[in-house]
């Protein structure tokens, strides 16, 4: 009589799906969990390179433009705190959080390049908006920048205007700002300039302009000559060509307060900043024309002096400058914070600058900026897929065991 086939006790011992399950698997998974944590960590190396550096600094206002337009980001050039004299020249690199490639240098190649300490963007879109890195690096070294960019849609151009002053009964003038990057080496360029959306007469009675020059000069100013006002370039690159607009939201002064001080920057009431990071915010003060106009700026803390709050001078006050823009004066004076805390996200911190004709104040906010934790679901799922393994295994093997054993016949006499 033909026997059924009868599975032998002793093979499937040495060869169970069991053993295999429990000796061999859990060994295959740690080697594969460990290669998976090894390059989570390589992925976050370079997304999050702030981590390890040792200098962070976060620029304190985010860069605008207009959808469709050209961009350029200039990597902030910054005291090295740590830096020894004798330690290698750094390069400079760029990412945009979120991304671990690295942006591709040199001018000829995809649309978003880098050269130098310049990001070009060749033109921007919506999707662009976000935080760029610069990181300054050698075997010894790394300092890193993050600059924020947001592009706008073009609705929504006032919305991103760049405030300037003009006094009454002067000679007012209006500078196109930010375009030294597509004027450099241009001498025959020429503004197309606007107020509320209506082109303007250059006539040099009321408006002029000269080709090659940013600026439009208002004569004799007043106060119906407040209010939006437009510039528009053209830029041409690799046979492409770029339109540029930037929109100034111009105030007229009452001459009174011609030699009072009027704060410029910051002009923002909230600056983003990450704990641990390196963050100036510098308050700039007009003080006009007058060679004689002279004001004193400080920063406070809660009502309080600076150097009261923070003796440890973890916060600070940077150095004094004064400045010459467009026959302007003006004086700064930077808010240093070494590393960012916890308190500082619960702390009023005011720009006051006085003189005898008056004062003004400007209060900032510091509010946490959110890391981007894009990778930690990955580590989150790693032990939970272990576990589910294991338990899927031991279930296979009792299965397969259970189905072995009714397997088994014995056979007729």
């Amino acid at each position: 009589m033909l026997l059924p086939t009868v599975r032998s006790p002793s093979v499937i011992h040495h060869f169970s799906l069991s053993c295999f399950l429990w000796n061999v698997v859990p060994r295959l998974l740690c080697i594969f969990s460990a290669n998976i944590l090894d390059i989570s960590a390589f992925r976050i190396h370079h997304v999050k390179s702030a981590d390890n550096c040792q200098d962070h600094t976060i620029y304190s206002w985010p860069a605008f433009v207009l959808e469709g337009e050209p961009m350029v980001l200039r990597c902030p050039h910054l005291q090295l705190k740590n830096m020894k004299p004798f330690d290698l020249p750094l390069n400079l690199t760029w990412y945009k959080n979120g991304s671990s490639t690295v942006i591709p240098a040199g001018l000829k190649g995809p649309r978003i390049m880098s050269q130098a300490d310049a990001l070009w963007l060749l033109p921007t879109s919506l999707e662009d908006t976000g935080e760029y890195i610069c990181t300054r690096r050698n075997s010894s070294y790394c300092a890193d920048v993050s600059l924020h960019l947001k592009v706008v849609k073009r609705s929504e151009a006032n919305n991103i205007s760049y405030p300037q002053k003009a006094f009454m009964f002067s000679s007012g003038k209006i500078v196109c700002p930010n375009l030294e990057h597509f004027i450099r080496n241009n001498t025959n360029y020429e503004l197309k300039w606007y107020k509320d959306s209506t082109r303007l007469n250059i006539d040099n009675k009321k408006f002029a302009a000269l080709k090659g020059t940013d600026y439009l000069v208002i004569n004799s100013t007043s106060l119906n000559d407040s209010g939006y006002y437009t510039c528009e370039m053209t830029f041409e690159f690799e046979k492409a060509q770029y339109n540029i607009t930037r929109t100034v939201q111009l105030q007229i002064l009452d001459q009174k307060k011609k030699n009072s001080p009027v704060i410029v920057s910051p002009n923002e009431m909230i600056t983003l900043a990450a704990l641990g990071s390196h963050l100036i915010i510098p308050c700039k003060v007009l003080l006009g024309a007058n060679n004689r106009s002279q004001a004193d700026v400080w920063w406070l803390a809660n009502n309080s002096y600076i150097n009261t709050i923070y003796p440890n001078s973890r916060v600070k006050e940077g150095e004094t400058r004064k400045l010459v823009e467009n026959n302007d004066r003006y004086i700064e004076v930077p808010l240093i914070f070494e590393s960012i805390t916890e308190a500082d996200f619960h702390t009023d911190f005011r720009c006051v600058a006085q003189n005898s004709r008056g004062h003004c104040v400007q209060t900032m906010t510091v509010k946490k900026e959110e890391k981007d934790r894009h990778l930690s679901w990955h580590l989150a799922v790693i032990p939970v897929a272990l576990a589910a393994l294991i338990v899927g295994g031991i279930y296979m093997s009792k299965y397969w065991k259970q189905r072995s054993t009714k397997g088994y016949v014995l056979a007729s006499s």
